[in-house]
């Protein structure tokens, strides 16, 4: 069921549901009928521990990470990979991710955070200083008195930031967060982190000049230029990407020009995963060469810090139907779960598609408007969303939410969170 898609022709329903779904890989998939993550069986999951119930294949997390890192390696580059920790914080995951390669190795896949606890929690869960990138912004004292004594490296956005920061941290290395005005955003007509307007995000490339006067003055070491300005793009995002790189490969050189000792430029994350039919997997090697034809002539590392590209596809959040209903000609489908678990759709206004567990192919002859379970008008996952014939009792499962769902719960009207089930191992 996609959000904001009329309801397709009922020939053109049993095409569409009888191949694989986007969003299906070997740790999320359908056998037979019936979901199953990890190879376990959905349903009988659902059963057994109660919903709402995330399920997670860790394993599609350490593909994903290491599918990037090796499309990187293929253009020429020398890749630093980390995991945007906002996204995706469980230690079953961290767990894996460390496991890929030992701290300090070029395989080796870090974190990236934004606030002093995903920092504290980083190193908890076993990441090195060295492994651990900082990109928040509007840094407080107090967040600095956490963040100075651990020697991450941090990537400044402002230069009152900047000020803030040399007055603290003199002599140190850090990196720029730099707004080329150019970016791309699935679902947006501009990149609210680098858009045309003014944003609360990175130094623009009139202030340049400014911001390497104010390093120096504090005798900061710029060794990074970092940015972000994508998110969730796939291939027909590419050509609008490329040309907002064009932007930062020119900033990064005025840097160089400047004297600026760069050794990495980060590209951030912003990288999407398939989730409605139609959509495929983003062509990594085509990104990679495009950050190959930018950055690969500056001989310096190159970072990313996705979060949803490798987190995504790892879960889905399991949920009991306890309402079918007509009301005014219109379906209401009630769950017992509601945006309080899940509120990436209400927040970043992503589509949701879900299925029914037991029956994951069965075709969507209805329009339902799916309703969650918390005491607000807006809490609907959807209207006229294409579903399934579906009784109260059934388990239907939200596919594709690994990155951002679990860890932004709320307990607004004093609803539990979502528990989860984490499988290191397929079966």
């Amino acid at each position: 069921m996609i959000a904001r898609l009329k309801a397709p022709g009922r020939d053109r329903l049993k095409t569409v549901e009888t191949e694989p779904y986007p969003w299906e890989h070997e740790g999320v998939r359908i056998v037979g009928e019936r979901l199953t993550v990890a190879g376990r069986d959905a349903e009988a999951l659902a059963r057994e521990h109660g919903t709402p119930l995330y399920l997670v294949d860790v394993t599609s997390v350490v593909d994903q990470a290491c599918a990037l890192r090796d499309a990187l390696g293929r253009a020429g580059l020398r890749p630093r990979v980390r995991l945007a920790l906002k996204a995706q914080r469980a230690p079953d995951v961290l767990a894996a991710l460390r496991g890929i390669a030992p701290a300090g190795s070029p395989e080796a896949v870090g974190v990236d955070v934004c606030s002093p606890g995903e920092l504290l929690h980083a190193l908890d869960n076993g990441f090195v200083a060295d492994e651990i990138s900082y990109t928040g912004t509007n840094l407080s004292e107090r967040d600095l008195d956490v963040i100075v004594p651990t020697g991450v490296h941090v990537n400044v956005d402002l230069i009152t930031q900047l000020e803030r920061y040399g007055r603290r941290r003199p002599g140190s290395a850090v990196g720029l967060r730099l707004n080329p005005r150019a970016g791309v955003m699935r679902g947006h007509d501009e990149s609210l982190y680098s858009g045309r307007g003014p944003t609360k995000f990175g130094i623009y490339e009139e202030d340049l000049g400014r911001a390497v006067t104010v390093a120096r003055r504090h005798g900061l070491v710029v060794d990074t230029a970092h940015v972000h300005l994508a998110n969730a793009i796939l291939d027909e995002e590419l050509p609008a990407y490329d040309a907002a790189l064009a932007r930062v490969a020119r900033m990064t050189e005025r840097l160089l020009e400047a004297g600026c000792p760069l050794v990495e430029v980060n590209v951030g994350g912003g990288l999407g995963t398939p989730l409605l039919p139609g959509e495929r997997a983003l062509d990594l090697d085509a990104w990679a060469g495009i950050l190959a034809r930018h950055f690969g002539g500056f001989g310096l590392d190159v970072g990313v810090e996705p979060g949803e590209f490798l987190a995504n596809l790892s879960a889905v959040l399991l949920a009991e139907v306890v309402t079918v209903e007509e009301r005014l000609g219109a379906t209401f489908v009630g769950l017992d779960v509601g945006w309080n678990v899940m509120n990436d759709p209400f927040i970043y206004k992503r589509p949701v598609d879900v299925v029914v567990a037991s029956r994951a192919r069965a075709p969507r002859h209805r329009v339902v408007t799916l309703a969650g379970n918390i005491n607000e008008g807006d809490d609907l996952f959807g209207r006229d969303l294409p579903f399934a014939d579906v009784r109260e009792g059934e388990i239907v499962a939200f596919a594709s939410t690994g990155g951002y769902t679990a860890g932004m719960w709320t307990d607004h009207c004093m609803r539990p969170r979502a528990r989860v089930l984490y499988f290191r191992e397929r079966i």
